[in-house]
């Protein structure tokens, strides 16, 4: 919604700028006091350096409201009280297909909501004081919270794992104090708009329910405060369709299945993702050499995103691969490992139309994959959670390792749990029952991802070999 709104702005003559930072306003004398009149900015793409001239500033930066608010005026008072929500997704399977829930009474009176979302679960939420950071992190504390609130809504056979958490991330909401009222001890329920004595027009709190009210309310101060003289004698917010709207209709998609060829899943995809400029994306997509779908090349086999919709995204401002997999794809927040392995396909694809060098996709894959680990929980256990120690000999330790290489056929560097179990069968093990594999795999799998590691895995054969033990010595 972000983009389309930014896109909408676009159609109708703004211009936008992407990765860049506000470094300094700037003011002049206007009537015997000091107003704002531009901003020095830099480019965090290219690194360039330049000024905007601007006859009117609006602040609308979110948590961090207070970092502008300070380069108006060092000495003004902070406002903005940051707090964490974190979210997780969890498999479809949790959650009925047209059914969520919210339950405003938890066991520490915090939020919780459980809601179908792409096919898969997202649950939430926590609220907790927070700094203010580009990189906001999850932490396990908040993990757990959110899993063991969600299990008080589910029959008690379904076992909440922790394992089942696909990603994981955390927002920062700046709820913010009213500096138009002399009490700003309690926090704005709604949004506020002020206006600074040199003109800089905040819009701080709100939500995205009600941005349109907010961006009404902000223009009409922007307006009064700084004498603009606008095209329109009245808002036209309440009515105007934002980039994709024109042309939708809930049966659009089928005209992507007949018209391109499409898989219906994919269609459909497209249709609630681009609204009409579905078509647009649908042209750039390449064929499959397949009779059916004809075009569009997934660039993971789990979801419908296809290869049109990288090169699409480029001209839709996006410059990183985290821009991609992150804000324009859902792919990061619905499961950070399918993220991680269709990288490569979409920094490929962003290199021919941005063209990168060799370095450069190296560069973007390692930024990702640092963002997968940490903004959006891949690593947040890891870190976390005790390593089990490994009881085996130096004989124990090699046999093992080769096995691990003989199931680990295709050299991924980790391997399923059902790898696992069918390997156990043909190397003798077969006395280990699936309650007691799982059991065991609870303890070591420790990122918590359903994939087991070469050091997981012979913490693993570590643990099978003193559970025989402890049996040989009861018997």
């Amino acid at each position: 919604m972000c983009l389309a709104v930014a896109l909408t702005a676009a159609r109708h003559g703004a211009t936008v700028c992407n990765h860049v930072e506000v470094k300094e306003l700037l003011k002049k004398d206007e009537n015997g006091k000091k107003v704002l009149c531009g901003a020095k900015v830099k480019d965090h793409i290219s690194g360039r350096e330049f000024t905007v001239k601007a006859k009117c500033i609006i602040n609308a930066t979110g948590p961090f409201t207070d970092f502008i608010r300070k380069m108006d005026n060092p000495n003004v008072k902070t406002i903005c009280c940051p707090s964490s929500g974190v979210h997780i997704v969890l498999p479809g399977y949790y959650s009925p297909d047209q059914m969520g829930l919210l339950d405003p009474s938890t066991s520490d009176g915090r939020v919780i909501f459980f809601l179908p979302w792409q096919r898969q679960t997202i649950a939430g939420t926590t609220d907790l004081p927070c700094d203010i950071t580009h990189n906001p992190s999850p932490t396990e504390d908040e993990i757990q919270f959110i899993l063991n609130e969600i299990k008080n809504y589910l029959n008690t056979d379904v076992e909440v794992r922790r394992g089942d958490v696909l990603s994981a991330w955390s927002g920062i909401r700046p709820l913010v104090s009213d500096p138009n009222k002399e009490d700003t001890q309690s926090l704005a329920r709604n949004h506020i708009v002020h206006v600074s004595p040199s003109n800089l027009v905040t819009i701080a709190g709100g939500k995205w329910t009600t941005y349109r009210a907010m961006a009404e309310h902000t223009i009409d101060a922007a307006i009064k405060a700084c004498n603009l003289k606008p095209e329109r004698t009245e808002a036209v917010t309440s009515y105007l369709k934002i980039e994709g709207g024109q042309g939708w209709t809930p049966t659009m998609y089928i005209r992507l299945v007949q018209d391109f060829g499409l898989e219906c899943e994919v269609a459909q995809h497209l249709a609630k993702s681009y609204g009409d400029r579905a078509f647009a994306v649908s042209k750039m997509a390449s064929l499959t050499g397949k009779r059916w779908p004809i075009i569009g090349n997934r660039i993971h086999p789990e979801f419908p995103y296809i290869d049109a919709e990288i090169r699409y995204g480029v001209r839709e401002y996006a410059c990183t691969a985290v821009d991609m997999i992150a804000r324009r794809l859902r792919l990061a927040f619905l499961n950070v490992q399918a993220a991680s392995e269709a990288l490569p396909v979409i920094v490929d694809l962003m290199g021919e139309e941005l063209h990168w060098s060799k370095d450069e996709k190296e560069k973007q894959i390692k930024q990702a994959n640092e963002f997968l680990a940490h903004e959006m929980g891949q690593m947040v256990n890891r870190t976390s959670k005790e390593r089990i120690p490994i009881k085996l000999s130096k004989d124990e330790i090699q046999t093992y390792v080769k096995r691990f290489q003989l199931i680990d056929k295709d050299k991924k560097g980790y391997v399923s749990i059902n790898d696992i179990r069918r390997a156990l069968k043909s190397f003798g093990d077969a006395d280990v029952s699936g309650e007691q594999l799982h059991e065991i795999l609870k303890e070591i799998d420790t990122n918590m991802n359903g994939q087991v590691e070469l050091d997981e895995y012979l913490q693993m054969m570590s643990a099978i070999k003193n559970w025989r033990r402890r049996i040989f010595a009861f018997c």
